[in-house]
Formats: C-alpha cells, sequence, structure tokens
C-alpha cells in the first residue's frame, strides 16, 4: 500500500508504482553503468532526425536546462555524444549521437524492454488492455 501523500489513494498507488518502476529499471540499467536519465537523453537523441540543441533536448526530455548540460556532460565524457558547431548560428552547438552512443543506446532499450516485460509479467494481455484503458481515461480528462 502506497504512503498517503495526496487526497486520493489511487493517485497515490500510481505515483507509488510509478516509482517503483523506475527503480526497478534504474537497478537493470545500473549494473552496465547506464541509468533511466541517460537512456532518455540517448532515446531522444536516437529518434530525432538530426542533431539537437542543448534546448531542445532539455525541452523534449522535460528537463531544466542544467539537468540536460549536465547529462550530456557526462555522455560526452564517455564518448557517447558529441557536441558539434551549429551550422547557421555560430554561437550554438548541437548534440548528436556517436556510433558509441548507438550502440549503448540500442543496449539500454534492450535492458529496459526486458526490465519491464519483467515488473508487468503479472499482468496478462487484457489486464494490459484494461489498464492501458483506464490510464488514458485519466490522461484524456485531464488534457
Amino acid at each position: 500500500m502506497a504512503v498517503q501523500g495526496s487526497s486520493d489513494i489511487l493517485i497515490d498507488e500510481l505515483y507509488e508504482t510509478t516509482h517503483r518502476l523506475r527503480q526497478f529499471v534504474e537497478a537493470r540499467l545500473r549494473e552496465k553503468g547506464a541509468s533511466v536519465a541517460r537512456l532518455r537523453a540517448l532515446r531522444m537523441l536516437a529518434s530525432a532526425p538530426k542533431p539537437l540543441r542543448m534546448r531542445d533536448l532539455s525541452e523534449r526530455a522535460g528537463i531544466a536546462a542544467r539537468t540536460a548540460t549536465t547529462i550530456v556532460d557526462s555522455l560526452e565524457r564517455d564518448g557517447l555524444v558529441e557536441r558539434v558547431r551549429h551550422p547557421q548560428d555560430r554561437r550554438a552547438f548541437l548534440v548528436r549521437l556517436t556510433d558509441e552512443g548507438l550502440r549503448c543506446h540500442r543496449e539500454a532499450e534492450e535492458i529496459d524492454r526486458l526490465a519491464l516485460a519483467e515488473a508487468t509479467a503479472a499482468l496478462n494481455a487484457d489486464d494490459r488492455a484494461r489498464l492501458r484503458t483506464l490510464l488514458g481515461r485519466i490522461r484524456d480528462h485531464t488534457a
């Protein structure tokens, strides 16, 4: 049972479940030297049709610019991304994945996929469909 943190136990349980899922995946990723935050950044860069400005990366990831800079600095130190000059704005830099970054992204995605499959293994196809429907209703109502 979730610790009461709001006026609705259902919401508390949703937050607690999300938190536990993140911790579960984080533990699996850490075994390989990765993290959820790093995976999210790699995912954003891998799915972008072209290199991203730091501002665009932070907006897409929903994180503060300073947090994005810290993550990119770490990824750059590890040789997973590189900063390149923006072709139209000499003051700006773009961030793109290196070949090693693409490899690490694929590996981290597989770890994430396996961890989430393990975490949700108790749900059958009907359970999953029902849960998605219910969560969709909440999202639609709060949009």
